[in-house]
């Protein structure tokens, strides 16, 4: 690979990558939605993490190689990193949804699973208009602070449904499972404020 000119490879990747976590978002939502299958459906989740995860390295092993970069290296490191966190922790849901045995996910887990793919999905349009970012950098802003709303309504969402569970759920062992499984989503979507957060970084700089 040579050193110049500034390579667009890093945004084809940042596409790969928005693309494939929304593919997980969507993939965990049907997870979500029924018991069947459960072992299929997480293994699809996997294998999507997997992908991410190869994305990941590939865009780390450019950065090695790429003298001049279109943006900052520490943001492409950033971004790439942080956007495999919100695979990481969708597969990290499934995994601990099937290894804890819980029976089925109520309307509560529901609501802030439905929150983290609405999250998802603003993340991906944002990455998306990245490469594009000088014509009209306020759309990928005003995505950034939907993001941010988004995160704060999965807080809500994670309070109201660990206070329903502690007040419906006599079982001390099932409401640590659930617990913990509610916040390992709501953690994805802290995730997702955090790429808000880089992306918004990376616009002021750089549109």
């Amino acid at each position: 690979m040579g050193f110049f000119p500034k390579t667009p490879q890093f945004f084809d990747l940042f596409e790969k990558s928005a693309n494939t976590i929304l593919r997980g978002a969507k993939l965990l939502e049907d997870f979500f939605a029924d018991s069947n299958n459960l072992e299929k459906k997480l293994k699809a989740i996997e294998d999507c993490e997997h992908d991410g995860d190869q994305i990941t390295h590939d865009t780390v092993e450019m950065l090695n190689k790429t003298f001049i970069t279109p943006i900052d290296r520490e943001d492409i490191h950033q971004l790439i990193t942080e956007m495999d966190d919100i695979l990481d922790l969708i597969y990290g849901t499934a995994n601990r949804f099937v290894l804890y045995k819980v029976p089925a996910a109520g309307p509560d887990m529901k609501k802030v699973v439905q929150i983290l793919v609405h999250a998802v999905e603003e993340v991906s349009k944002a990455v998306l208009r990245l490469r594009h970012m000088s014509k009209r950098p306020e759309l990928i802003l005003a995505q950034c602070i939907e993001i941010n709303r988004l995160e704060n309504e999965a807080d809500e969402a994670l309070r109201l449904a660990i206070s329903n569970l502690f007040e419906r759920e006599k079982d001390a062992i099932r409401v640590i499972k659930e617990k913990e499984i509610l916040e390992t989503l709501e953690s994805a979507t802290d995730r997702c404020e955090d790429v808000a957060n880089v992306l918004e970084g990376i616009v002021l700089k750089n549109a």
